[in-house]
């Protein structure tokens, strides 16, 4: 079972501090496998691999722009999310997968759910070797271009990041970067592959559906950040805990609480 949260514009700062709390509930066993769908207002973020000279312009253009810069513990080089892009965070526990999975065959089947959602929409898109993230096809007189972007950090087998697929984004940001660190290589989005609007929710469902599809998991989409707290499981019983040592009930994020839910307890 996965369960699916659509969580809609979410700044990246607070996505992060959501999905710390779920990885250290999904390491204690007390939620499912977790699929968050949401957007980021403008941001550049920097892995692990990232060298500062891909961000090409200077901190204070970047400022004037609105967008923010932020240094994360998830493999790859320098990338940008914005609105129009759906990014996916699953926090799964690669155990919990008959036969598990591994570190490169979970990046090979993030890609395969990306291929397989532009699949969906008409849209041919491919692996390229040692390259890793989703491509379109060279065509006659077009190059073959960047449509979704992969990172990921995995601590004692739970997943957390994942990946941006470019459905409507604005694709002159990505001039302030070398995506990926990879020169030369152009970008696109599924609105510019098909000349034509792309609903968002519909790439959301279709991402959704892909997932249940390759990792072979019944897919169960909440309605709200109150009902994926509601699925939180009690933390297991302890042998009579000192006042200080006793669980203390882990919350989400205040902004997200204040978009999504009335500050509920994540127990």
């Amino acid at each position: 079972m996965i369960h699916v949260l659509h969580l809609g514009l979410v700044p990246y700062e607070t996505a992060l501090e959501l999905q710390g709390t779920l990885a250290q509930l999904r390491k204690a066993g007390r939620i499912e496998n977790t699929l968050l769908l949401l957007e980021h207002p403008p941001v550049i973020t920097l892995g692990r691999n990232a060298q500062l000279d891909n961000v090409l312009a200077s901190p204070e253009f970047l400022a004037q722009r609105g967008v923010e810069l932020h240094e994360i513990d998830r493999g790859g080089d320098v990338t940008f999310h914005g609105p129009g892009q759906l990014v996916a965070y699953p926090i799964f526990d690669l155990r919990s997968f008959e036969p598990r999975i591994g570190a490169v065959e979970f990046v090979r089947r993030l890609e395969e759910v990306l291929i397989r959602t532009c699949s969906d929409f008409g849209i041919g898109a491919q692996r390229i070797k040692c390259m890793t993230g989703v491509w379109t096809y060279a065509l006659r007189n077009k190059p073959e271009a960047k449509i979704a972007a992969i990172g990921v950090h995995i601590s004692r087998a739970v997943t957390t990041h994942g990946f941006a697929l470019n459905v409507a984004t604005d694709l002159d940001y990505f001039t302030l970067i070398v995506p990926c660190g990879l020169t030369g290589k152009p970008v696109t989005s599924m609105e510019r592959e098909l000349q034509k609007s792309v609903s968002m929710d519909e790439v959301a469902t279709s991402a959704s559906r892909n997932f249940g599809r390759v990792f072979q998991s019944q897919m169960l989409w909440l309605e709200s950040l109150d009902d994926l707290l509601a699925h939180v499981a009690a933390p297991p019983s302890q042998p009579a805990p000192s006042p200080a040592n006793q669980d203390i009930p882990a919350r989400a994020p205040k902004e997200l609480r204040e978009l999504h839910g009335d500050g509920s307890d994540l127990a």
